[in-house]
């Protein structure tokens, strides 16, 4: 029988089927068993490519982060600018595969991908004038923003029955029985609002901090 043209097997498609996994049932359902069985693949050769199961996880999380624009830094755009441009990137790429969002809030670790976000995210902060500290702590309070913004929807929290929040109770929230019929464009208004006011924020005190 002549040899198969490709190979059964490869990093990518691996990793390819984990993100589409996790996507579809959570970052529970990932087994090696489960993912061998998506494959066709019998388990064990799983481990000709990663040594470890975390190894697939930290590969999959890494492919979400690569999606991220890191573009405009180290181009001379503002940081500003930089920042809001940024911003939109990493949390259009999270909101793709939120499933694997909580795995991406514990850090880059040893993630490539995750690593050089991190590098240029320093290093244009560092270059626009911040300080290196409070350049970390830039990079950390977007990673807490948009991970935030990503874990799950504000709009879809609320039920479309305009009946289930008695006035009498919740004076105020009359209309919150529209906001799941809307969740996309709330949900995205209010990440552009929180995004603008975090930058506009860091500009004061970039501001103050250069007189």
């Amino acid at each position: 029988m002549a040899r198969p043209r490709k190979p059964l097997l490869s990093r990518d498609r691996i990793v390819t089927a984990a993100l589409g996994l996790i996507d579809e049932e959570g970052l529970a359902a990932l087994s090696t068993r489960r993912l061998a069985a998506v494959l066709g693949v019998s388990g064990p050769s799983l481990y000709n490519h990663f040594a470890t199961k975390e190894a697939i996880l930290d590969a999959a999380a890494d492919t979400v982060t690569g999606q991220v624009d890191l573009s405009m830094f180290g181009d001379g755009t503002d940081w500003r600018t930089a920042l809001l441009r940024w911003g939109r990137s990493y949390r259009a790429a999270l909101s793709d595969h939120p499933n694997i969002v909580p795995l991406l809030a514990t850090g880059p670790g040893l993630r490539p991908a995750g690593l050089r976000m991190a590098d240029a995210v320093f290093g244009g902060m560092v270059e626009a004038g911040w300080p290196p500290a409070q350049a970390t702590r830039i990079g950390a309070l977007m990673r807490y923003f948009v991970t935030g913004s990503a874990l799950g929807s504000f709009a879809a929290g609320f039920v479309g029955d305009a009946q289930a929040y008695d006035p009498a109770d919740y004076p105020h929230l009359g209309q919150a029985h529209l906001l799941a019929r809307h969740q996309e464009r709330v949900d995205n208004a209010a990440f552009e609002t929180g995004l603008r006011a975090l930058v506009d924020g860091l500009d004061l005190q970039f501001r103050a901090a250069v007189k």
